[in-house]
């Protein structure tokens, strides 16, 4: 098995000490190791956010690209060298707020891929402005006087959407949150992995100690993750109790099992090119 040590990038994360997105970094260089996938054959890509920086902080491929603009890109990158573990990172304003129109339809496409997504329910890199997630009546930057909006529920939405692995993780709990990414990379289809990432710089309320006396495990409960119907409870149910884990799993053809240039198992990068007569295909088009 490889080592975690192998998957460690030559620059040092300069996240505020104490970010959740330290734990994060971890739980998936400790998932790569345990999967021993070797590093050249994983692309990491990301958008815009504190969270978003981490393709420079691993030993692997990565690409640092638009905000809200992860998903597209790893898909065009999945689809050109589906031979490639691709792995999208980012924040909650990142992926819920300017991206979540890809986020929709990335779910809905089944495209065999993971996405992390560091949720800590505020705009941390642009300094504590209301996220798509904060919470009813929290008072931030932007809203001096409570949040007025609802909060997006990330597991619903991927859920009804049409995600096929659907989680939920915590940085207070690396080794469990790495035992989601794990299970997610190891998922045939996408898999979104919602993690509670605490902002301890800009976000004084969802804090660790907030969190701790919350949280609770699914699989203590003997969650059963193939009902669909149950995932869709648990995915509401927010305040005393906050589930973390496995919500909902299931297996059903990914976007490269139905795509036609994908069928013969090669990736594209790696097919030869073949000549083409334009003229039959125009003829289809007029």
């Amino acid at each position: 098995m490889a080592q975690v040590k192998e998957y460690i990038g030559k620059i040092k994360p300069d996240w505020c000490p104490g970010c959740g997105d330290f734990a994060v970094l971890n739980a998936l260089q400790r998932a790569l190791a345990e999967l021993d996938i070797a590093p050249h054959t994983v692309q990491v890509v990301s958008g815009i956010g504190c969270s978003s920086n981490l393709p420079g902080f691993i030993n692997a491929y990565g690409f640092h690209g638009l905000h809200g603009r992860s998903l597209p890109v790893a898909t065009g990158v999945r689809l050109g060298n589906h031979g490639l573990t691709v792995i999208a990172t980012g924040g909650d304003g990142d992926g819920y707020g300017i991206g979540v129109g890809h986020f929709v339809h990335t779910c809905r496409r089944n495209v065999n891929m993971t996405y992390i997504v560091m949720d800590n329910q505020v705009y941390g890199l642009t300094t504590g402005q209301a996220s798509p997630t904060t919470e009813k009546d929290i008072r931030t930057k932007s809203t001096p006087e409570g949040t007025i909006e609802t909060a997006l529920s990330p597991v619903a939405l991927a859920l009804t959407c049409g995600a096929t692995y659907v989680a939920r993780g915590f940085s207070g709990d690396n080794l469990h949150l790495a035992q989601m990414i794990r299970g997610a990379i190891e998922h045939k289809g996408f898999a979104l992995v919602d993690v509670f990432s605490p902002c301890v710089t800009y976000n004084k309320h969802n804090t660790y100690p907030w969190f701790r006396e919350r949280v609770y495990k699914l699989e203590d409960e003997k969650h059963d993750i193939s009902d669909f119907r149950l995932a869709i409870e648990k995915a509401f149910e927010w305040g005393a109790r906050i589930p973390l884990g496995l919500f909902y799993k299931v297996e059903r053809p990914t976007y490269e099992d139905e795509e036609p240039a994908l069928r013969s198992g090669i990736p594209l990068a790696k097919q030869p090119l073949k000549r083409t007569d334009l003229a039959a295909i125009m003829e289809d088009f007029i």
